[in-house]
């Protein structure tokens, strides 16, 4: 009985380290900042942010899709795999047609260890 309690120790522990390590050898973002506020910008001109980001993990990040909450806003993203230590850019543009405040999120699918991450757009659109 005592052989078979060892075994299964032994084994939950490997199962668990080898979780573990591969949990950690993923890719992952790490972004200057996941909100950008516009303030008050004019109606009926188009404003745009660059989210920059650095892969802090082990292996190179792809982006899958990059998709806003609504379809007054559109997204462009590096489209080639950033390594590890390098950067890349997710390019938001908010279409300010309606005079309102707003807030907008994009999601970010892709092969990170957090696989799906939100951004944020927000500020007012006046006269």
């Amino acid at each position: 009985m005592k052989k078979i309690a060892s075994i299964c120790t032994l084994l939950v522990a490997f199962v668990c380290t080898a979780a573990l390590a591969q949990q950690n050898s993923k890719a992952e973002f790490k972004f200057d900042k996941e909100t950008h506020d516009f303030g008050k910008i004019p109606q009926g001109k188009p404003v745009t942010h660059v989210f920059t980001f650095t892969n802090v993990g082990t292996e190179p990040i792809i982006i899958n899709e990059v998709k806003p909450s609504c379809g007054c806003s559109v997204a462009e993203f590096t489209k080639t795999p950033v390594k590890p230590g390098e950067t890349g850019t997710i390019s938001v543009t908010y279409n300010a047609a309606a005079k309102q405040p707003f807030t907008k999120n994009f999601t970010v699918r892709s092969n990170t260890k957090t696989p799906v991450k939100t951004l944020y757009i927000k500020g007012e659109v006046t006269d």
